[in-house]
């Protein structure tokens, strides 16, 4: 990542921490002081965020030293050193849990992402992640699902056009859901890939009769159900599957042989990797 992606996200997270200032590290620790500490894992899993951890040491102090030991997607054991930052003490310590939130909620979605995809094996399927995600902290949960080996779905409102079941009912329904964005997009110049949303394989059959989409999404289908919906779209676009899959009916789902299965609990219900900086 680019620090002009995450400068204005870490500047913000530091302002929201320090305020008109660290009064507990001003009060006791000499300006002068010196020292060094290390980041550990004190859990099993996948690093994701050091360039994030770093640059907030960096733009609390500019004569901060980090030097790294790992790198993201690299798995970590308990006990591994994962970086060191030297220099005055006093920086070390305001910056240090800005910097532990960020990478200890970066490593655990990528560890949770990495379990996941590594179930999917030698599957047809794809792990995708979803919207919902921490506002503001999209660019680096999105990067975090990437760095575990999961792949992105739209970033934002901009980027794709997602027609949801609301979506549907507002318009008039499937059909002229479909029709209106067509126009839209002929309208506007704009060339977006759209996917629209499913609850039944009636929904789905008008979706078919109609087409002008790219994707369709199954939405809270039984594993058999979905099975079905996949060999009835037959290839003709893409599928994908959504709707409280977790990492224990991963598998049943996969086996239709659906193309993507959205997962929103990878950035919205994740555990923090246990990490510590130990001067």
């Amino acid at each position: 990542m680019k620090n002009s992606d995450m400068d204005p996200v870490i500047l913000s997270a530091l302002r929201e921490d320090i305020g008109d200032g660290d009064h507990s590290t001003l009060a006791c620790i000499s300006p002068d002081n010196r020292g060094k500490a290390r980041m550990i894992a004190k859990a099993d899993g996948i690093i994701c965020g050091i360039p994030v951890g770093k640059r907030v040491f960096e733009l609390v102090d500019p004569t901060l030293v980090v030097t790294t030991y790992k790198t993201d997607g690299e798995a970590v054991a308990k006990g591994d050193l994962i970086l060191t930052v030297e220099g005055p003490s006093g920086s070390i310590l305001t910056a240090e849990r800005t910097a532990l939130n960020f990478i200890q909620r970066m490593s655990g979605i990528a560890t949770q992402t990495h379990a996941m995809t590594d179930m999917l094996k030698g599957m047809h399927t794809k792990l995708l992640d979803t919207r919902k995600t921490t506002p503001n902290l999209r660019i680096f949960e999105k990067y975090a699902v990437k760095t575990g080996g999961g792949e992105n779905h739209r970033f934002g409102l901009y980027d794709m056009i997602m027609l949801k079941d609301n979506h549907i009912d507002f318009a008039g329904g499937i059909e002229k859901a479909i029709a209106k964005t067509n126009d839209y997009l002929k309208a506007k110049g704009k060339n977006l890939k759209i996917e629209i949303e499913v609850r039944n394989l009636d929904e789905l059959n008008r979706v078919l009769a109609v087409g002008n989409v790219h994707r369709i999404m199954l939405d809270n289908f039984t594993p058999e159900l979905l099975k079905e919906a996949v060999k009835i779209i037959g290839g003709r676009y893409e599928t994908e599957a959504s709707g409280g899959i977790t990492d224990k009916t991963l598998l049943q789902y996969a086996e239709s042989g659906v193309d993507y299965i959205s997962v929103g609990a990878l950035t919205h219900h994740i555990k923090s990797l246990d990490i510590s900086l130990v001067v």
